[in-house]
């Protein structure tokens, strides 16, 4: 090969090299031709959150009236277990010289299980008078003043309504006896009119007989 043919060959090596080259490296974008846009990362979603728990309902506050109505249940469950000897000494411990509003009730409380002439009448009156007083320490008591007022007074109509129905028996029992001693009297007399002894009797027509 010729010096001229051989530098020839290089020339064009070269030249195919940096074809390849070019054709290797990016294109620049085209003058005045817009930017691609960036690729912005899409935001990842908020979590779940969880619902809000429901508000506590609302508890009213108790009043004075209930807080007496609470007490005095109470108190009548205790004095349902004592015994007549028990209720006795309370009733006499409280007494109606130092009755308070607490008090009154209490005592008419325990005047209602007594059973006793008259108790039920002393309970209505020192509830009447509880709601009667314009006091301002009486106004809690009153509601429930008046609830057992109105059940003494149911139980007191029934025990009279009792009392007249066993009153009306005992005097249904006594004609019963009169009417039973009448009619034993009347037996009495039949009896001794059938066992009369005849001799008397046939000895009457020859006393006759005899008679001039």
């Amino acid at each position: 090969m010729s010096a001229t043919t051989e530098s020839t060959f290089r020339r064009a090596q070269m030249l195919l090299c940096g074809l390849l080259l070019a054709a290797c490296a990016p294109l620049a974008p085209p003058s005045g031709a817009a930017p691609a846009p960036a690729l912005v990362p899409e935001p990842a979603s908020p979590a779940a959150q969880p619902a809000p728990a429901p508000a506590p309902p609302l508890v009213p506050l108790a009043t004075p009236a209930d807080l007496a109505t609470r007490e005095m249940l109470a108190f009548h469950e205790r004095a349902r277990q004592w015994t007549g000897a028990d209720l006795a000494r309370e009733i006499g411990r409280r007494g109606e010289a130092s009755a308070g509003a607490r008090a009154s009730v209490e005592l008419a409380l325990l005047l209602g299980q007594t059973r006793n002439n008259g108790d039920l009448a002393r309970a209505l009156a020192l509830l009447d008078g509880l709601l009667r007083s314009s006091a301002p320490e009486a106004a809690p008591w009153q509601p429930l003043a008046r609830l057992v007022a109105a059940q003494l007074a149911e139980q007191r109509r029934i025990e009279e309504q009792l009392e007249r129905q066993n009153q009306q028996a005992r005097e249904n029992q006594r004609r019963v006896d009169q009417l039973s001693q009448k009619l034993e009297a009347l037996k009495a007399i039949e009896r001794s009119l059938t066992t009369r002894p005849e001799g008397g009797a046939a000895a009457a027509p020859g006393t006759r007989g005899s008679t001039p």
